[in-house]
């Protein structure tokens, strides 16, 4: 058996440098995992992690990545009050053209309420002008946190994603700060308009299809994970169906919901949503790519 590099005894590499406690704590404080709200807390979410939330319409998909990013661009703590947020920011990718500015802005004003209120600044005689001078001032320095990008088709989004590097360097060259959270809401959006297009080929002689274009969305965000580890949060309308139940899937949603036959509007539900079975249409390059899945129950109001 030849020796090591250095000349030395062929079994060197095997010798002990660091022990399994020193390891754990060097890995927490590289990429420590991150406080999300319910129902991602459960889910040791860290930098270099891809969420899919999967869910029907009214499951509050949206809503839990408003949430995520007002944890994103609040500040762990402002002017002596703990608000316990991260304090990076946010690009959010609206693919569905739903986006609501207003509930944003909604959660994280209860959000800066909530952490003020015991504050004893806020709690003597004339605290309300206080309190709003307050509230205005961080509530513009989290939006400014906030990057919104609407895309209308699968080419504006591949831009978007091209430009991403960019947005994030001129974002830490103003604030100090770099792009944490990437959203996209919803990878489908564009799915039936993508499988209508009869398959092109480009100038280098690619052929454009569905999977080419998811293909290419993969490699780019892949492409700043590699620069930059950063937290990807994605959600995912269903198609219903025959589907899989992979071993990352992590279920949300109370049982009462689960066995209700009827839609809030009282139509009667299919087969496959009572099932809860949705089929996959992603490809695989996408399935792959995914690190966790949490599926949302429709709570039925």
């Amino acid at each position: 058996m030849a020796g090591g590099a250095g000349g030395g005894p062929p079994r060197d590499w095997l010798s002990v440098d660091e022990t399994a406690a020193a390891f754990l704590s060097r890995s927490l404080s590289t990429r420590p995992p991150i406080l999300l709200p319910p129902s991602l807390h459960r889910a040791p979410l860290r930098p270099g992690n891809v969420v899919e939330i999967a869910g029907p319409s009214g499951s509050g998909k949206s809503q839990l990545l408003l949430m995520s990013a007002v944890q994103c661009i609040l500040p762990k703590e402002w002017e002596g009050v703990y608000f316990g947020g991260l304090g990076k920011a946010v690009m959010y990718i609206d693919l569905d053209c739903r986006f609501d500015v207003l509930r944003l802005a909604q959660i994280l004003r209860k959000r800066i309420a909530a952490g003020s209120v015991h504050h004893e600044e806020f709690e003597t005689d004339g605290s309300k002008d206080k309190f709003r001078l307050f509230e205005s001032t961080l509530f513009s320095d989290c939006m400014k946190r906030f990057l919104y990008v609407r895309c209308y088709n699968s080419s504006e989004l591949i831009a978007a994603l091209k430009s991403l590097k960019s947005q994030s360097e001129a974002r830490n060259e103003i604030f100090d700060i770099g792009v944490y959270f990437l959203m996209l809401d919803s990878i489908g959006a564009f799915y039936w308009i993508d499988r209508a297009l009869q398959p092109t080929r480009e100038s280098k002689g690619k052929t454009l299809s569905f999977q080419s274009i998811t293909e290419t969305v993969v490699q780019e965000i892949h492409k700043f994970l590699q620069l930059q580890p950063i937290l990807v949060l994605v959600t995912k309308a269903p198609i219903y169906g025959e589907g899989i139940t992979t071993s990352n899937d992590f279920q949300r949603g109370s049982p009462k919901y689960m066995s209700e036959d009827s839609t809030p509007l009282g139509y009667p539900k299919r087969e496959e949503e009572r099932n809860g079975s949705c089929r996959e249409y992603m490809p695989s390059a996408w399935q792959t790519f995914v690190t966790h899945r949490i599926k949302l129950q429709d709570l039925g109001w």
